[in-house]
């Protein structure tokens, strides 16, 4: 144990504070049992730390382990625990447990066996917390985090303070909210960059590697933890890369599964299974006329990838530009919001808001007969009246 004690307290004193996510207050800490998911690469290690450094003390009483180390093929989590709450143990963070066999068991019985104790732990988007054997539903508060939304990343990169600001405040006062940003930097002038290579935070770390690590990230999501959660066939790696592929060039892509089965090889129901778990895994954002009772066989009507970095690692030639506008605007929407495709505008939100993506000349002509419509444009600082700059868009979280 003294072994992970020793790297837990390296990785405090190397983790900055100058930059925190906005995750960090949407969680409610003081709860018994906290999960939180989301792609490899979003942050999830690094606000699990910060958390740490800044409300803890570090006289013992709190830990940080990654399940992964190469301790745990030798020792147990349940052990582990053991030692950890007999020397005055309170705060335990366990990070990536889907690398940890038979995780949620132990996490059930030391939950159920150490009432005092507080864990944290994070793992993939495709974490699944209800199982048979071990129910964490009834135990575990889960929060699901995001790559940086365009505030955080101005933010982080500008050192700046922007707030959030709500759906229903851009809608009804998105001028005076362009104007108070345009006071402080040009949001046109750092857009492409986000869009491009802004999403995950490790771009910080080194900018010229970002889309090498992201290819990484994304290889790790087909080729290991697809086949180890959702047991997709290992062989099938390559096609559902050129799935992306495919997703990435199309204007948005609207699947033909007949076809698309027969073009990379892949059985009807098969294709459409993977279409859902490729959304899980935060590769992809599916999209359907009405959004509830959706089920794992169900043909999406629309089919994104999950963030705009994405298409550039995918299609860096051959980005479609209106692809690329729905995408920013699905990702940052639909975080804390329900997104359905429908057939006049582009999307209805929370089965209310009507809104038609285009670029600055686009005319209301589409969508002026329906209430509750919205134009959301690229290229614009300044909107007016129903003309809402796309940009806007990513200071909803």
């Amino acid at each position: 144990m003294e072994e992970l004690e020793e790297k837990f307290i390296r990785k405090i004193e190397t983790i900055s504070m100058d930059f925190m996510r906005g995750t960090m207050q949407e969680i409610n800490w003081s709860a018994r049992l906290i999960g939180i998911r989301g792609a490899r690469g979003v942050g999830k290690t690094t606000l699990m730390l910060q958390y740490i450094k800044k409300n803890l003390p570090l006289d013992g009483s709190s830990l940080y382990v990654s399940l992964d180390n190469i301790w745990f093929a030798e020792n147990k989590l349940t052990g582990l625990t053991d030692e950890f709450i007999k020397k005055g143990g309170k705060f335990l963070f366990l990070d990536e447990v889907h690398k940890y066999p038979n995780w949620s068991q132990e996490l059930k019985n030391i939950y159920d066996d150490y009432p005092d104790l507080h864990i944290v732990f994070t793992g993939s988007s495709l974490l699944e917390i209800l199982n048979a054997r071990a129910d964490l539903s009834r135990r575990a508060v889960m929060y699901t985090m995001q790559g940086l939304s365009y505030r955080e990343y101005l933010n982080l990169t500008l050192n700046l303070n922007f707030p959030v600001v709500s759906l229903e405040e851009i809608l009804k006062d998105h001028v005076t909210i362009a104007g108070e940003v345009n006071k402080t930097v040009k949001p046109l002038q750092h857009f492409n960059n986000y869009l491009k290579s802004g999403y995950y935070p490790f771009f910080v770390e080194e900018a010229s590697l970002y889309h090498q690590r992201l290819e990484e990230v994304i290889n790790l999501i087909l080729e290991i933890e697809l086949p180890l959660l959702r047991k997709v066939d290992i062989a099938y790696a390559a096609r559902l890369k050129q799935l992306l592929q495919i997703i990435a060039q199309s204007a948005p892509f609207m699947p033909n599964i007949s076809k698309l089965s027969d073009r990379i090889k892949i059985n009807r129901n098969t294709l459409i299974s993977y279409l859902y778990f490729l959304q899980e895994a935060h590769l992809t954002k599916n999209l359907y006329k009405n959004a509830k009772g959706i089920t794992r066989l169900q043909k999406p009507d629309k089919v994104y990838l999950e963030n705009t970095n994405l298409q550039f690692a995918f299609a860096a030639e051959n980005t479609d530009k209106g692809n690329l506008r729905e995408t920013f605007f699905i990702n940052q929407v639909g975080k804390a919001n329900e997104v359905e495709y429908i057939e006049e505008g582009d999307f209805k939100i929370n089965n209310t808001w009507v809104f038609e993506i285009g670029g600055s000349g686009k005319k209301n002509e589409q969508i002026k007969h329906l209430k509750n419509s919205y134009r959301v444009l690229d290229n614009l600082e300044y909107g007016s009246g129903n003309k809402i700059p796309l940009w806007m868009f990513g200071f909803l979280y």
